[in-house]
């Protein structure tokens, strides 16, 4: 079977009005993890999935050291994936990992249904969040990167799309997957990039010297709801993966301080190399960016992992020294379990409320200040609007010093 993937033609993106897709998930319980993380991890391929389209009806997990050479999981798993999708009609599985060109030739010969692994899913759904011309080519150019090592006695060319997840690849409707053509269309597309970046380049140092802030964060903890509350712009916000791919630059004011306030593309576990590669312009803004607000959703069972993995991409960037506003987002759906006074088991993270949490890392950090708020409800955006003038305050004194009477009461 062939590879599946986005279909751009003519520059404007296929859709179609199907009904979701059913799809099984795939993951693996490696040796000194926690199942309570595994777990999550496997809701948040479940959100992806979703956000493509797809309905996740079962999930399957196994405790292995490392992932089968051959199928993923083990022999006896496989038969068992595959007895459950005959009987139960599945479109689709899911694996939480990349899979190897060998791996994905088997496994669609053992269950007989399409196959997508993490990083095709996440290039399937930034295709289908792709609107403008650059954000479009970016995309097609880490949907070729991911092609090219998968051509190999897989196929010879890529048979007529058939719509639904996956099945939405870069390139005109028939295309032959010939190296040759591939790699030419690679170095086009990375051409047509180096262009973007210039032009982008040039934008960013048209806005003169005005202090620039980015909002940075995992995605869907709500960057672009506090985007449109700062700015009073309209930013397209969405409570699904990766609402936002574009970025947008907005003038903000507050009190008599001008300065730029970026939306940025939310990050991920597992972000596809090739995908942060491609980005690079986008990118770029978080690099030029004088501070940076990091909007953290402190009601998901997994933000600090989500933290790390923000903290670990900004750092591979080389923009981790930069100023720093740690903004904890949806106090509103915040929730905690109240242990019983008799119940004498160790206090775990689930039983701290909210003030509990205040008094932690979260507050004593002296590299960053914080802020918690609900950007749904507005609550302490006023704290946050106060927090955020001071910081772009100190910033602008230190560039501009004899600037001072700016601030003057």
């Amino acid at each position: 079977m062939p590879l599946r993937l986005i279909i751009f033609k003519n520059a404007r993106m296929i859709e179609t009005n199907k009904p979701l897709e059913r799809a099984i998930l795939i993951g693996i319980l490696y040796h000194g993890q926690e199942e309570t993380e595994v777990e999550e991890f496997m809701e948040e391929l479940s959100f992806l999935a979703q956000t493509a389209g797809a309905d996740p009806i079962k999930r399957f997990i196994q405790k292995l050291d490392v992932p089968n050479p051959r199928t993923f999981v083990g022999s006896g798993k496989i038969t068992e994936i595959a007895s459950f999708i005959s009987e139960n009609k599945v479109d689709i599985a899911i694996f939480d990992d990349e899979l190897t060109p060998s791996q994905l030739r088997n496994i669609e010969e053992a269950l007989g249904c399409r196959i997508l692994d993490r990083t095709n899913l996440i290039l399937d759904i930034f295709a289908h969040r792709a609107r403008t011309s650059q954000s479009r080519t970016q995309v097609e150019l880490a949907q070729y990167q991911y092609l090219l090592p998968r051509l190999t006695g897989m196929w010879t060319h890529l048979e007529r799309q058939r719509g639904g997840i996956g099945l939405r690849g870069p390139g005109e409707t028939e295309i032959e997957t010939d190296r040759r053509v591939i790699r030419d269309r690679i170095s086009f597309l990375k051409d047509q990039l180096k262009k973007i970046d210039t032009q982008m380049a040039t934008q960013r140092k048209n806005r003169g010297k005005m202090i620039r802030v980015s909002l940075v964060g995992y995605t869907n903890v709500g960057k672009s709801t506090i985007m449109n509350l700062l700015s009073k712009s309209d930013v397209f916000a969405e409570d699904k993966l990766f609402a936002t791919l574009d970025i947008t630059v907005r003038k903000v004011v507050i009190g008599n301080l001008p300065f730029l306030l970026s939306d940025t593309v939310g990050f991920i576990r597992k972000l596809p190399t090739d995908l942060i590669e491609s980005f690079k312009s986008t990118l770029d803004e978080v690099r030029e960016s004088d501070l940076l607000i990091h909007v953290v959703d402190i009601s998901h069972t997994a933000f600090e992992e989500q933290i790390k993995v923000v903290n670990n991409t900004l750092k591979d960037m080389g923009v981790s020294d930069k100023p720093l506003i740690i903004v904890f987002n949806k106090m509103d759906a915040f929730s905690y379990t109240v242990k019983d006074e008799d119940d004498l088991t160790p206090v775990l993270k689930d039983n701290y409320s909210l003030s509990d949490l205040k008094k932690t890392w979260m507050s004593a950090d002296k590299h960053h200040t914080t802020v918690f708020i609900s950007a749904k409800t507005k609550e302490n955006i006023e704290e946050l609007r106060k927090l955020l003038y001071e910081e772009v305050k100190k910033i602008h004194l230190k560039r501009y010093p004899f600037n001072d009477f700016l601030f003057e009461t």
